[in-house]
């Protein structure tokens, strides 16, 4: 009795230190740092340098050049020339002496073009403001889509921190549960089956702390990937209200994602130029009608010396009229392409239909599961209470105290994944939508904190 005593008091000591102030300060509590990084400048990071939004604007940039390009086409063409120089001639048979001089010519000219009629000219002009407009879908869904990845790649560094601590803490509750079952062998109060299980139980904590540890590393490194900055000490939630989709229906959700998707603008915009392309195609049966004029002025020539100014017009019009079948080749292969980017209008809208669908309704069951993680925290903190006073009483044993601490660190892990998840959530929703904006990031940036307090 005297050694069970002893184990009693020992264990009591190790409760207090390890499961009051271990598990539950220790993962309610995050160490921090002096400055912790937030979700915002996070953000601002990965902005300044992501290659695929560098790319996206250079791709606008180039498109809007272009039509300025497309455009020089209807535009009145103006071209210059001179030319100096000296000549020297040795004449013979002009007269009964050869003649040998040098004389001095000057030649100046300039002439304009003027496009009177080029059908497909000003349809390029066309397709290259759709290019614009598709480009700057593109970069708009880069943006969403960068942002949505920092925001899942920092709550991920997050619940990757947390699970890390649940599995630190998880080990020193069973070491020192192991040195006590140990104790008790030795003087007689315990047995060799109740060690060997918690020693199974303390090599499978450290085989989950390795992998938590790793994990961490990962997410750290998928989040620097994305920022190209070191992922420091990040800032974490403070007290959370879950938050369901507002409209609390499907229904605009779905219609909004329609109207303001920026994947689905790209396709429309690439479905317009495409038809677009078809009459450019088409156009090419049309004639060509333009407008030269020309102006020159030369002076210097052997016999006599003359001076030679001259202006002068001329309307231009070429018809095509045999090109070896390769119009209307072009025509039908632009229609098949028409016909491929309107099907993949139509696939894009069901896809993004149903990706709007199912993360409205992720984000109302991530509502449910935050709050029941909640309570199963609360409940199996009750029960880790009860098993820890059964303990001291003498009606539970040290095997039932380690199973409700075990079930205490998995309700805690699972209350972390509802935690990020709520969060992430309601960004992911945004993007489906196509209406995320920086706005929606500092939004959630006001639920961080340095010093939180879940």
């Amino acid at each position: 009795m005297q050694g069970t005593s002893k184990a009693e008091r020992i264990l009591r000591s190790l409760l207090f230190s390890s499961v009051a102030q271990g598990l539950w300060v220790g993962l309610m509590i995050p160490g921090l740092a002096c400055r912790a990084q937030d979700l915002q400048t996070a953000w601002q990071q990965a902005a300044t340098t992501s290659p695929a939004l560098a790319q996206a604007r250079a791709q606008l940039d180039a498109q809007q050049a272009g039509r300025t390009i497309a455009r020089s086409a209807l535009l009145p063409h103006l071209q210059g020339g001179a030319s100096g120089g000296m000549n020297t001639a040795h004449v013979t048979g002009f007269g009964s002496q050869p003649i040998s001089t040098g004389y001095h010519s000057d030649l100046f000219s300039a002439s304009l073009t003027v496009s009177v009629l080029d059908g497909q000219s000003s349809i390029a002009v066309k397709e290259s403001d759709s290019r614009i407009r598709a480009s700057q879908a593109a970069l708009a869904y880069v943006e969403q889509n960068l942002a949505l990845e920092v925001t899942e790649a920092y709550f991920g560094v997050l619940r990757a921190q947390a699970n890390e601590r649940v599995a630190r803490e998880q080990e020193k509750l069973l070491e020192n549960i192991l040195a006590e079952t140990q104790a008790s062998l030795r003087v007689g109060t315990g047995d060799i089956i109740t060690v060997r299980e918690v020693e199974a139980q303390l090599d499978g904590a450290k085989s989950d702390l390795i992998v938590a540890t790793n994990a961490v590393a990962i997410a750290k490194d998928r989040l620097e990937q994305l920022t190209h900055h070191p992922a420091g000490t990040l800032q974490d939630v403070t007290t959370l209200k879950p938050v369901g989709p507002q409209p609390d229906r499907a229904g605009p959700w779905v219609a909004a994602a329609l109207r303001n998707q920026p994947l689905l603008q790209q396709a429309r915009a690439e479905w317009t130029e495409s038809k677009q392309q078809v009459q450019f195609q088409q156009r090419a049966w049309w004639p060509t009608l333009t407008l030269n004029g020309y102006g020159q002025h030369s002076s210097g020539a052997l016999l006599p010396p003359l001076v030679v100014d001259q202006l002068g017009a001329s309307l231009n019009l070429s018809i095509p009229i045999y090109e070896g079948g390769s119009i209307r080749a072009g025509v039908r292969q632009a229609k098949a392409l028409s016909r491929t980017s309107h099907a993949r209008v139509d696939a894009m809208q069901d896809q993004i239909r149903l990706e709007t669908q199912t993360a409205f309704l992720e984000l109302e069951n991530s509502v449910q599961q935050f709050r029941a993680s909640q309570q199963a925290v609360r409940s199996a903190q009750t029960s880790l209470d009860a098993t820890r006073k059964g303990f001291e009483i003498g009606s539970r044993s040290i095997i039932d105290l380690l199973t409700a601490t075990t079930q205490l660190a998995s309700a805690q892990r699972t209350y972390y994944l509802a935690l990020y998840t709520q969060l992430v959530a309601r960004v992911q929703l945004k993007a489906a939508a196509g209406v995320l904006s920086v706005k929606d990031i500092q939004a959630i940036n006001t639920l961080l904190s340095a010093t939180p307090s879940k």
